[in-house]
Formats: structure tokens, sequence, C-alpha cells
């Protein structure tokens, strides 16, 4: 039988009970196991419709509710709580192109719920179709946008609770933005990876695309190559294929708590998604009955927890931006030298792309993301105390994994891939406010060598499609960081046609923008300050010789202080390249690199 302990509830293994008060009355609703066993429900007086009534109730809201019924709502549906399923589905690429099929599935686990679902569209870029040109510049500035509207819907129409269904790259940690700004119940779902394509007995990712582009221009393969590695690559809905930005902050939300253990490893189109879809419907209204708001679940233990997987999986140099900025929409001080300890307490153990052998769905095969938390926590590298959103702990999620015999993706503690994570901080005289470093998968940690100097992507990318990177070179590209791209491009065009002209080995890249998370090589990006706010990086010229030694974490240039304080002082800041829009509007707001790249109110 239920026992009352410390103003708990506590109940069996197959059935929570919650309790709810609505207006005076209490509402007892067993509800069966969503995510798994939830020992103990808080008895708290929380309000299902503690947003939705001011819409919806009472004489003066006629119209409201007119309007409402317009688009097939009935008095039945408004009176029951409101819970928004927002997403960014787009017709433009793989990426988000499952969403309106995945907020279907979701709806419906709302309405077995007891609640009133409302889908919430909104925009997304893909970074990999955009990659190399000046479209670029909206991706990062997209995620400011997408929690802009979010948030605006989440407090303009009265939601109770809210499902972030995400994808794409910079819509992952934009729904974890809005998600903790509204604070309202709610919890954030990937859509899950693209399948590998396949040829010739290989697996494709985007990855190989662009290192194909470079490869061709390089002569070593033909004009029907590339076209068939293209025609291959991407076989059908879902996100980058392995361990890039997507399936990266995949990871980090779900280590974090706001994503359900392992909802995120199935892929796109595996017939298992449906499911998980109607169970995180389900789980929302499970929140809302217990009032438990995102921001009871992340803490700074979580936020290391999250980082901790970053590193553990090779991941990408975007999730040190991104957890930045979501870590203050948490009001939880984060800085950008916490991801290097966090690096150097945590071995890498997952055997992923771009730094390893295998893609994302081997991930999913050989156990999926609770296998990776398990291993974590058995090594002590996870604060498994941590709450996550389905009621459990993160110890509880990982003790439920089912490793694959045989599985090679997720290391044994005795053979981590490396003793040390994935990522890197370095400072020195050339990024005073740090800059970013993956080194998963890469031995090379010292690189010194001529300055080769571009103020913008496209001309260093025609300069290595040109052949006029040398082996030894330092490629810088400037004035892309968030201020002066503006948006921070990402660079594996650049990145991917160096691997790909057989460079990867000899040549290192400095930017203020940032990276792929399919980039490799030994590529520095997120250099602070940005060259658009007068960094050093801005004075380095043809020929400096710059010195990067991850080990040491330093990147500096081989100048006198003086001769530096010299060039910094002739040097005159550049027109803005945007003056109308929402590029010169982000220009004017957003905070250094090291800060996250988040638009600031101008006071601050």
């Amino acid at each position: 039988m239920p026992v009352m302990k410390d103003g708990c509830l506590s109940v069996g293994p197959l059935l929570a009970i919650s309790c709810v008060k609505i207006g005076q009355a209490w509402l007892h609703q067993g509800l069966k196991t969503i995510w798994g066993t939830r020992r103990t429900i808080r008895l708290v007086s929380f309000d299902p419709r503690h947003q939705s009534r001011m819409i919806t109730e009472g004489r003066d809201r006629a119209p409201a509710r007119a309007m409402l019924k317009a688009v097939g709502f009935t008095d039945e549906d408004l009176s029951r709580p409101l819970v928004g399923v927002a997403h960014s589905w787009i017709e433009y690429g793989p990426c988000n192109y499952n969403m309106r099929d995945l907020a279907v599935h979701i709806k419906e686990g709302i309405r077995q719920a007891g609640g009133t679902p409302i889908e919430i569209n909104t925009v997304s870029i893909s970074d990999g179709i955009t990659m190399g040109t000046e479209a670029m510049k909206a991706s990062l500035i997209s995620r400011e946008v997408i929690a802009d509207s979010i948030e605006l819907v989440g407090r303009g129409q009265g939601l109770d609770a809210i499902v972030i269904l995400v994808g794409c790259d910079k819509t992952i940690p934009a729904g974890a933005m809005a998600l903790l700004r509204l604070n309202l119940p709610g919890l954030v779902l990937y859509g899950g990876s693209i399948m590998p394509g396949h040829l010739r007995g290989r697996d494709l990712t985007i990855m190989e695309v662009f290192e194909a582009v470079g490869a061709h221009a390089a002569g070593k393969i033909s004009d029907a190559e590339l076209t068939e590695i293209e025609n291959f690559a991407c076989p059908g809905a879902g996100a980058c294929g392995g361990q890039y930005t997507a399936n990266t902050m995949a990871m980090a939300l779900e280590f974090l708590g706001i994503a359900p253990m392992g909802s995120g490893s199935v892929p796109a189109v595996d017939h298992r998604k449906a499911d998980v879809a109607v169970r995180c419907g389900r789980l929302v209204m499970d929140l809302l009955r217990r009032g438990v708001r995102p921001r009871d679940l992340v803490t700074r233990q979580s936020l290391e927890n999250a980082i901790a997987g970053v590193a553990a999986s090779g991941g990408s140099t975007n999730a040190v931006l991104h957890l930045l900025a979501i870590a203050q929409e948490a009001g939880i001080p984060l800085a950008i030298e916490d991801f290097d300890t966090v690096n150097q307490q945590t071995p890498i153990l997952v055997d992923l792309r771009p730094g390893g052998r295998f893609v994302a769905v081997d991930l999913d095969r050989a156990g999926g993301i609770p296998l990776v938390a398990q291993r974590m926590l058995e090594g002590g590298y996870l604060d498994g105390s941590q709450q996550t959103v389905t009621g459990r702990t993160l110890a509880e999620e990982a003790a439920k994994a089912v490793e694959t015999p045989g599985q090679e993706v997720v290391r044994p503690l005795t053979s981590p891939l490396k003793a040390v994570g994935g990522l890197a901080i370095l400072k020195g005289n050339l990024a005073p406010e740090g800059c970013v470093v993956k080194l998963a998968g890469h031995e090379r940690t010292y690189h010194r060598g001529p300055a080769r100097v571009f103020d913008r992507e496209e001309d260093a990318m025609a300069a290595v499609i040109g052949r006029k990177i040398k082996p030894g070179d330092v490629v810088i590209i400037r004035y892309e960081g968030p201020r002066g791209g503006p948006g921070m491009r990402e660079m594996l065009g650049v990145t991917g046609a160096i691997v790909g002209a057989g460079l990867g080995e000899s040549v290192a890249l400095l930017t203020d923008g940032r990276f792929s998370g399919a980039t490799h090589g030994l590529m520095v990006g997120h250099i602070a300050p940005e060259a658009a706010q007068g960094g050093p990086i801005a004075v380095v010229q043809e020929g400096d010789v710059v010195v990067l030694d991850a080990e040491k974490r330093r990147l500096d240039v081989e100048i006198s202080d003086d001769e530096l304080r010299r060039r910094l002082a002739r040097w005159q800041r550049p027109p803005l390249r945007y003056t109308s829009g929402v590029f010169a509007k982000y220009a004017a707001l957003v905070s250094s690199a090291s800060r996250g790249a988040v638009m600031v109110a101008p006071e601050q």
C-alpha cells in the first residue's frame, strides 16, 4: 500500500499516483509508468492550468474562447491544461523534416494524459546547406530567434506546459534556452539522427561530402566520384549522423536532465521514434501535475554532467557556446575555463565520428546514450544524484541501460580512446579571453608556422582550393566572429577542404568564427576577443609566426608585447557589414563567444 513519508506518497513500481489541486478540489489521477518507475511524488498544490486560466476562464474571456473555437477547440478542450508542442519543421533539408510527424504523436500522448496540445511552428536554418556561403551567418543568429519566438508564444498564449521538439544544430540549444526562460513544466525531444549513407561498404555522413570537395579540388577524385558521394551520403530525414553538433547537444541535454534519457539516440526514421514521442506527450503532463520546472532540474552539477558527456564522446566545440548560453538562461555561473577543468578529468570513451570510427546509429545499436551514462557513472565521471524529467535520477536512468554484447562504440573504462576529453580551452596573447580546440582522435597538439591571413571565409576557401596553402601554414580567418560576421559562421567548408586536400596533418586553422561538429584536424575556433572588437587576432600580419601548444593550453603570435600594443593602437574598426535588419540587431547586442555569444541588453 502507498505510505506517506516526508510529505511524499511512496508508490509501487507499476503505478504513480499524481495528486493535484484544481481550484479547491484535490484530483487524484492514476498514471501508468511513463518513462520508468517514479518512487515518490511530492504532494504539492500546483494548478495544472496555472497559465491558461487567464486566457480561457470567465465572462471576459468569451472573445478568446470564440476565436479558439473557430479553429476547432471545444469547451472540453479549453477546460484542460493547454500544452505547447513547439518545433522547427521546414521543407529545407533533412534535419527537421520529421518534426510534423513526431508532433502528431506527442499530441496524442498529451491528449491521452488529459491535456490539450497546441502545435507551434518556428524557423530553422540548415547549417549543412548554407555552409561556406553568406547565408551561413544566419545560423547562430537563428538560435536567438528560435528561443525568442518560442518564449513569445509561451508567454503570449498562456501555455501551461511545453514540449520542444528539436533537430538541427541551433534548434537544440534554442529549445533548451526557451524552456529555461519560460520555466514552464516541459521537456526537449530530439528528432533523431539521420541514417548513414552507404557506398561500396563504407558508411557516409555529410562530413565525407565536404572532404570530397577538397579531394576533388586536389585532383584525388573525379567528377563522377564526387557526384556519387553526394548522391549516397544523406538517405533521408534526421540530423547529421556523427557526434557532430546535433548529436552532441542531444546527449548533453539528456545528461542535463531536461530531455528523457535514451530518447535522443533513437534515429529519426526508426519505428520506435513514434512511441518515444507519445511517451514524451504523457511525460509532460506528468511534469505539469507534479509542478516540476526546468530550473528545478538544471544545476551547476547537471551542467558539469553535460560538459563531461561532450568530453567523453569527442563532441562538438559548439557545445561550449551553447552550454554557456544555457547556463546563462538558468542563472547559473559557468565560465569557459570550466570546460577545460571537466575535460581534463574525463576520458574519451565513445568512438564516434568525426574523430572516431562509428556513426550515431551505431551508438543506438550499442546501447544508446544510457550506456554512455552508465559507463561514465561506473568511472565516477558524472554526478548520478541529479534529477531528470522522468522523476528519476541520472544514475537510476543509466542503470536501465542494456549493452549489446560485443559492441565497440562505448569503450571499457580500462581502455579509453584517450585519457582526457576531446575539448581544450587555450589562452595566450592571441586569445586573452580564450578559444576552443577539439583534440578527439588527433594526436597532434603542437604547431608552429607562418600566418596566412584572410579577412573572410570565402578568401581562405579560394586559397585552399587554389592550392595556395602549404604544409606548415597557419590559416587565420578573422572578422567572422559573433559581431564581425555577424553570426560566427562555421568553417566546415574550409576545414573539410583542407583535410580533403591532404593537409589535415600539416596545417592549422585559427578563427574567431566557429566550426561544425564534423570538423576535425588541428582547428581552433571562438578566438576571443574577436577581430571586430579589436582582439589581437585583428592585427596578425601575413608571415607572423604563430604557436599553438595544446598541452600548455597556449595560443600565441611570436611578436613582442610592445609591438602588439603598437599594432592594436593603430587598428581601426572596419565598417559594419550589415546596417539594418536582424543581422545588424544581432551585431549590436551579441556578447563575446567566451560568454556564449548571447544577445544582451545594452546596459548589460
